[in-house]
């Protein structure tokens, strides 16, 4: 118990001087854990134990590494260029549009499973577009996550991967009650962008772009010299790249190794100086940097939670608080519990730590592995929130927000996909009994 209450504290503590803005996240993710470990009599193995949490998080900070410098490198080469040119003659100036084609480009991007590259897609050719609107720019990575966390349910995705194997379940068991949920939450986000988007055209009206604003926001969303545009590579690097996102998906190879290949092919063939494949490099790093300490530094934090086993004993805290009496209702719970679970731990640690002991309890009063690993997945409509996924820094470098006021806002408007979610699975398709 008393585990579980230091790791409690480290999460807690960790949130409210991010929220206060007292420390950075990335002084907050090392200095807290070390701190609270130190405490707890953890002293002489945090070294280790923190050293072990990098290392687990090094094959995603490889992915981020070349799939963000794969994207700036695109990105400076011009080929989003006549994305961004007909979004924002599309947009018109009006929020709601913008608002709108936020969510729809967002929803769209998703379906290759990784955040990082929606993020990257989304942020780099809408921020600026938000900046000259003057738009909430905290709006656009509270949508983005909303929508990543939605397309994060499909098979490929990492929740109900883990969740199909841990019960030992198929993907045509899971997924058509999913699809439903999925749907309706698709609906709900436009439908949210619409009314979000009104209130911003109320406050900021229409701006009725002149022809040199035009030109001056696409320049802006180009956000790069002419000398390192390739505008007749363009259709090469939209092959290249959506050769790069079917293999994605398809799995055939390890992500980071797919846009390592894919970086250096990008160099190759936009810049053949070496001179200029050093300052494309150089410019990328800007972004990188920052992102690649938060993703380690999220793997200290990770690191010291798992290896002390205040990771499994908050687990086990979690299932001890479901009283016997309540075991009738234990779908519901399951739903519930899912929230804080997969917001205090990782989806490892959830769905095969936490899932199997609540599927096997469940089984005394009626439930099936389907029912709970339904339920289970209903606390996805928060998990995004965690400051425990890596690529979550990279949005917020990307769009320049803090992660306090990012995570109130999300988690205020995620509480409607949350409720779809338990609707749809306990009440309009019955899947599960309340």
């Amino acid at each position: 118990m008393l585990l579980a209450l230091y790791g409690y504290a480290i999460v807690i503590i960790f949130m409210i001087l991010i929220m206060t803005k007292k420390l950075s996240a990335l002084t907050s993710l090392l200095l807290v854990p070390i701190v609270i470990g130190c405490i707890a009599g953890f002293g002489s193995n945090l070294a280790e134990y923190a050293l072990t949490g990098m290392e687990s998080v090094a094959g995603t900070a490889a992915l981020l590494l070349f799939a963000v410098s794969y994207f700036c490198i695109q990105l400076g080469s011009g080929m989003f260029d006549p994305l961004a040119a007909k979004i924002v003659r599309f947009v018109k100036g009006d929020p709601v549009r913008v608002l709108v084609g936020t969510v729809l480009l967002a929803l769209a991007i998703s379906m290759d499973g990784d955040g990082a590259t929606t993020y990257i897609i989304v942020c780099t050719t809408l921020v600026p577009i938000y900046k000259r609107l003057n738009i909430n720019i905290l709006i656009l990575p509270c949508l983005t996550i909303m929508c990543n966390a939605i397309m994060n349910l499909l098979p490929w995705g990492g929740p109900t991967a883990r969740v199909l194997s841990g019960l030992g379940l198929e993907a045509n068991q899971v997924m058509p009650p999913y699809y439903v949920a999925m749907i309706l939450s698709s609906v709900y986000m436009v439908g949210l962008a619409y009314v979000i988007g009104r209130k911003e055209r109320k406050r900021l009206g229409i701006r009725a772009m002149t022809q040199e604003e035009l030109e001056a926001s696409l320049r802006d969303a180009a956000q790069t010299d002419d000398e390192f545009k390739r505008p007749k590579l363009l259709l090469f690097n939209w092959c290249l790249t959506i050769l790069l996102m079917v293999l994605l998906i398809t799995g055939m190879f390890p992500s980071a190794f797919l846009f390592a290949v894919g970086t250096a092919i990008a160099l190759i063939v936009n810049y053949r100086s070496v001179s200029l494949q050093s300052k494309v490099l150089e410019n990328a790093s800007s972004t990188v940097f920052p992102c690649i300490c938060l993703i380690f530094s999220a793997g200290c934090f990770m690191g010291i939670l798992q290896e002390t086993g205040m990771s499994d004993a908050i687990a086990y805290s979690l299932v001890e608080m479901v009283p016997e009496s309540m075991g009738s209702h234990f779908g519901l719970i399951t739903s519930l519990i899912s929230i804080p679970g997969t917001f205090f731990l990782s989806n490892d640690a959830f769905y095969f730590g936490i899932v199997p002991i609540l599927a096997e309890a469940a089984k005394t009063y009626g439930f099936t592995n389907l029912q709970i690993g339904l339920a289970s997945l209903t606390g996805q409509a928060f998990h995004l929130l965690t400051p425990l996924i890596a690529s979550n820094y990279l949005l917020l470098n990307l769009s320049g927000c803090n992660m306090g006021e990012w995570q109130r806002l999300s988690a205020k408007w995620s509480i409607g996909v949350y409720i779809i979610y338990v609707v749809t699975m306990f009440g309009i398709l019955r899947m599960i009994p309340l």
